[in-house]
């Protein structure tokens, strides 16, 4: 939560957009430090009273689930904050708003980079291999496969459903990836009307760093699930050491988005400058569209906004729907209309929803 706020753009603090002549206002630099301290302030709470709330509680995930809503709360008081400085003071009035708009993302998009995606495809080829040589030696009943580990506790019939659940996930962490890497690829680019050249460049070193980090993050998670496929096929024991060698994918992933959010920052605002671009200045400042946007950055409606995709203000590497476009909302009811037959279909008994399961 700490770093939120410091990955974020300079000309986006906590998610109100302010002009490059005002970045260093006191006003945000004291939301800042208001927000840091209260921040430390709620950790140092939570280390204490945690430990004696959990014999009453009986789960940890409460203590974190009341520490990050505060935390959110204290970016949405500094959102609040700088946006009434914002107000005040008059600060979108003191440049011309204008927009930029580099054609080259149409006419020489960012393509995907299909060779990095062959890493996740091999280890998929590879579990399947893996599998198929194993099924004819399968007990008649396995442990169910909630995602990455087994429950060992329940037994299910063998077949070629169950056996293969691992391949059918990795298969649709592929999908997932691929469909999310081109919507992301096509989306508006975010673009700095005070520097239109070194934002353009910068977002398209930072649109290919995201497709690329993004195929590699299937392969990464199609190793852990192969990995936990292992014990469910009978080859590798599980226990503790296991487990950890199943979740070390997972953690070297985590590590690799941290290290690039930390290296490119938001819409690429980090990466280096090319001779000249520290010295740009169109004079303009980039429209103010804050009304359009809600909860601190985190959701976008405006109706007269022809995009679906656009980059979101809250977090540096994620995007968001425009639930002002109408496919928007075509797609969340299919997800909801979806969701509904099933619980529908489950509460008759026609389906039978997974049960819960520990992850490992």
């Amino acid at each position: 939560m700490l770093a939120l706020p410091a990955l974020a753009g300079p000309t986006l603090p906590f998610g109100v957009r302010v002009g490059v002549q005002r970045t260093g206002d006191p006003a945000i630099a004291a939301a800042r430090r208001s927000y840091t301290r209260l921040t430390l302030l709620v950790a140092g709470i939570a280390a204490v009273l945690s430990p004696l709330a959990l014999p009453v509680t009986g789960s940890a995930v409460i203590s974190a689930t009341v520490v990050l809503v505060a935390d959110l709360l204290l970016f949405y008081r500094a959102h609040r904050t700088i946006r009434a400085a914002k107000l005040a003071g008059g600060w979108a009035s003191e440049r011309r708003q204008a927009v930029t708009v580099d054609t080259t993302f149409r006419t020489d998009p960012v393509r995907v980079p299909w060779p990095w995606g062959l890493p996740a495809l091999a280890v998929l080829l590879l579990t399947a291999g893996v599998g198929w040589a194993r099924y004819g030696g399968l007990p008649p009943t396995l442990p169910p496969f909630p995602g990455y580990g087994t429950a060992p506790a329940q037994r299910e019939p063998t077949t070629l459903l169950t056996a293969f659940q691992p391949v059918i996930y990795q298969l649709a962490v592929i999908v997932i990836v691929l469909a999310t890497v081109a919507a992301v690829l096509r989306a508006r680019p975010e673009l700095d009307a005070a520097r239109p050249r070194g934002s353009a460049r910068r977002y398209r070193v930072y649109l290919r760093g995201v497709a690329t980090l993004s195929l590699l993050s299937a392969a990464c998670l199609n190793l852990s699930l192969f990995l936990a496929a292992l014990p469910l096929w009978e080859i590798a024991t599980p226990g503790t050491a296991w487990a950890a060698a199943t979740v070390a994918p997972l953690v070297a992933l985590l590590g690799a988005w941290l290290t690039w959010t930390i290296k490119v920052g938001q819409s690429g605002h980090r990466l280096p400058a090319l001779p000249g671009e520290e010295e740009e200045d169109s004079g303009a400042a980039q429209r103010d569209d804050d009304r359009h946007w809600h909860l601190a950055g985190a959701v976008y409606a405006n109706r007269r906004d022809p995009a679906l995709l656009v980059h979101a203000r809250l977090g540096p590497s994620s995007w968001t729907l425009n639930l002002g476009h109408p496919i928007a909302w075509l797609l969340l009811g299919i997800l909801t209309l979806t969701l509904t037959v099933l619980a529908a279909l489950a509460l008759a008994g026609v389906v039978d929803l997974p049960e819960k399961h520990s992850l490992f």
